[in-house]
């Protein structure tokens, strides 16, 4: 059964007010919520002003969360999740149901990333670490004029903390269990009279929670190192220059997957652990894939990203440009079965280079009619070569390359028309051009197999969209908006680059559309309360599925297809409540309902009017109380969520019927103490993750020849048990 916390939010409250409201508070603290600050529409405004659902995180909360990789993010905020394809560093996003799943590296997922403005081109390059942030956003619904990747689910922006007028200095070493080390630290100050500088490090090392079921050896070691340069130059007085450059190595350990049925034929029993894996290599496909023979599932990936942003003051407008350049490279070695059967073994060799440059120009914050217009291109360049050892069920490895080219253009303009007095008019949009092409892509096998395999194959895209938005937003008094909003959000076509015998595999998907109409309220009720709320109504045109499609003689040839005719209904609730000073509450709640609407599938049947395949409920909240008492800063913390059963369509596969693949629902929660001196700059902090040891899985699926719970190999990634961390921080 689930877990459900022992206490109620109302009983958690009046415990924590009856031992710690007493004469040990500072009498003349204020019980008053913080003004939370964001950029989501390209300027610096109040989130109570901006007619988005979005939600904020600091960088603070996040880092006192133990929360350093973006896929933790999933048990933070609502309408959110974020499943890493076959436990591997292809993660897979999903808001309000929106999402994409796909294992290969190529393609555009729907949901945005950015870091300091500059978004990722592929999911495969968000892995790296979160450390000295200002905040996360999460914005939700489809952003169509004012970022740079046209996206139907919503965006994600991490902002770093920038280079400071005053100098600061700070640093945390934290050990954990499974002899986990992590480490952060930051400098930042005037480096001269215009010139402000910030580096920025943080490492992760340990941490094995898994163990192999036949040896005992140890697994999910992290080995990661990054660190980011920041400098800020006044170059005149109307004319700032920011350079950042960040770097990030990651040779960890690749999560192992876990058997949760038996397979028969091989004799493998089921784990009754979900932390205990599998893995082995034949001395063959080492030899293919560069490693040692006895490998284990790890990767070797690099990242470097260079930025320049240049603000420029022309008195009743502002010009800004951010140029950017990303490398990437990654080496991942996964054995998908879990097992030292060869089902499937798989080693990703991935090369991407990508260079964007956004040109805008907009009124100044404070203008009466405040209006913003601009330019985006991109170059994507991508080189994936990959290979996996399906000799067990098929008995081949199978290598396929290719090579894949993208470029996007696009123009983009909004304004928020003042109309009567308390009402605004919000207008945009989106002109956008966009080209994918692959080339040179193969297919081969080894041992060789006559007339099996593709060489030297190619296929293109060229599309031509249109996005936008129009709302109407209403502030009938200070700190209440109401709006309404119509807009429409496009996510990239592109073209499926799984290994394939077959080149209609590589026939374009189109662009999958999406309007969306919401509605919302942002209240704050008194200084203590604020309460938000979002509901929405998606009309999905050409959802991008991984299904199969047809060929003339009749075989089915698995790749993305485009679905005619979906939709998806929802809504969002969120509360921020601080009672007494000290004392601070927050809750949310998500619920999306989708359907297909017209899809008839070759694989799965006609799916026309079936609940689409995600989780429907997803819930959070935290509690955190702050004292003061003999010389010491005292605070309490703790977070708790909840996601509701995530169905899945391989069940339609499954020929003993049942839901083997679905996902659980599951509830998480996590807690921690923090101490530190009055006016010290030192803080210890204990935390605790998954607190009460809940078992939970992230992703289900299978391998083999047919499929049956008897004769396939079902595996499936879990979460993690619960572990623990003592960090010791310092700020200057």
């Amino acid at each position: 059964m689930p877990y459900r916390p022992p206490l109620s939010l109302t009983s958690l409250a009046a415990a924590l007010t009856a031992v710690f409201a007493g004469p040990a508070l500072a009498a003349d603290t204020p019980a008053t919520l913080d003004r939370v600050e964001v950029t989501a529409q390209r300027r610096a405004e109040s989130a109570q002003d901006v007619g988005i659902a979005i939600s904020v995180l600091s960088g603070d909360e996040l880092k006192a969360r133990g929360v350093n990789q973006i896929n933790q993010l999933q048990g933070e905020l609502p309408s959110l999740e974020i499943e890493p394809a076959f436990g591997s560093g292809q993660a897979q996003f999903r808001i309000r149901g929106i999402g994409f799943q796909d294992y290969g590296a190529n393609n555009a997922s729907p949901v945005g990333v950015y870091v300091d403005e500059v978004g990722y081109a592929f999911p495969v390059q968000t892995q790296g670490l979160l450390f000295d942030l200002e905040r996360v956003e999460v914005l939700r619904g489809p952003q169509g004029t004012l970022y740079g990747k046209n996206t139907t689910a919503g965006a994600v922006n991490l902002l770093s903390r920038r280079p400071t007028k005053q100098a600061e200095a700070g640093f945390s070493i934290g050990v954990g269990s499974h002899s986990a080390v992590q480490a952060q630290g930051y400098l930042s100050g005037p480096l001269g009279e215009q010139v402000r500088g910030r580096i920025s490090v943080a490492s992760e090392h340990g941490g094995a929670w898994q163990r192999n079921r036949v040896t005992g050896e140890k697994l999910g070691d992290q080995r990661i190192a990054a660190v980011r340069g920041q400098l800020e130059v006044d170059v005149t007085p109307d004319l700032q220059a920011r350079i950042s450059l960040s770097h990030n190595q990651d040779r960890s350990d690749v999560q192992g997957l876990y058997v949760p049925t038996p397979r028969s034929h091989t004799n493998q029993a089921a784990d009754a652990d979900p932390t205990a894996t599998g893995w082995g290599l034949q001395s063959d496909f080492a030899q293919l894939a560069g490693v040692a023979a006895n490998a284990k599932p790890s990767r070797d990936n690099s990242a470097t990203n260079l930025s320049l942003h240049l603000d420029w003051n022309l008195g009743s407008t502002r010009l800004t440009s951010i140029t950017a350049h990303q490398r990437f490279t990654r080496h991942e070695l996964g054995d998908w079965d879990g097992t030292a059967v060869n089902h499937s073994d798989v080693y990703w060799q991935d090369r991407a280079r990508v260079t964007t440059q956004e040109l805008r120009l907009s009124s100044q914050a404070n203008a009466v009619l405040p209006w913003v217009v601009g330019a985006y291109y991109s170059k994507e360049r991508l080189d994936e070569d990959w290979l996996t050892d399906f000799r067990h069920d098929y008995g081949l490895i199978t290598r396929t390359r290719y090579g894949q080219d993208g470029r996007t253009t696009a123009v983009f303009g909004q304004a928020d028309v003042p109309l009567a007095a308390q009402w605004t008019l919000v207008a945009g949009v989106r002109q956008e051009r966009e080209t994918r092409a692959v080339h040179d892509f193969s297919t081969g096998t080894t041992p060789v197999i006559a007339g099996l395999g593709v060489s030297g194959a190619a296929a293109s895209l060229t599309s031509n969209q249109t996005s936008g938005k129009l709302a109407l937003q209403f502030k009938p008094e200070a700190g209440t908006l109401l709006y309404a909003s119509l807009s429409r959000g496009l996510k990239s076509g592109g073209i499926t680059a799984h290994n394939t015998f077959n080149t209609l595999a590589l026939t374009p998907f189109q662009p999958e559309k999406l309007v969306a109409l919401e509605l919302g309220a942002k209240t704050d009720l008194t200084h203590q309360l604020r309460v938000n709320a979002a509901i929405f109504h998606y009309d999905y045109r050409d959802q991008q599925f991984q299904d199969v499609t047809t060929s003339p003689t009749g075989a089915l040839i698995g790749k993305i297809i485009n679905i005619p005719r979906s939709r998806i209904d929802g809504g969002e609730f969120e509360l921020q409540w601080r009672p007494l000073a000290g004392l601070t509450i927050a809750q949310s709640v998500g619920y999306k309902r989708g359907t297909f609407k017209d899809f008839n599938s070759p694989l799965l049947g006609d799916l026309s009017g079936h609940s689409q395949f995600f989780p429907k409920l997803s819930y959070g909240g935290s509690i955190a109380y702050a004292w003061t008492a003999g010389g010491l800063d005292l605070k309490v913390a703790g977070d708790y969520s909840y996601r509701s059963n995530s169905p899945s369509w391989l069940n339609r596969l499954n020929v003993d019927g049942g839901t083997l693949y679905d996902i659980p629902a599951y509830w998480l929660a996590n807690a921690r103490v923090e101490i530190a001196p009055s006016g010290s700059p030192w803080q210890a902090t204990v935390g605790v993750r998954n607190l009460f040891d809940r078992r939970y899985d992230l992703t289900r699926n299978f391998f083999g020849n047919r499929p049956s719970t008897a004769d396939d190999l079902n595996v499936a990634a879990s979460g993690q048990p619960r572990t623990w961390t003592a960090t010791l921080s310092y700020a200057y």
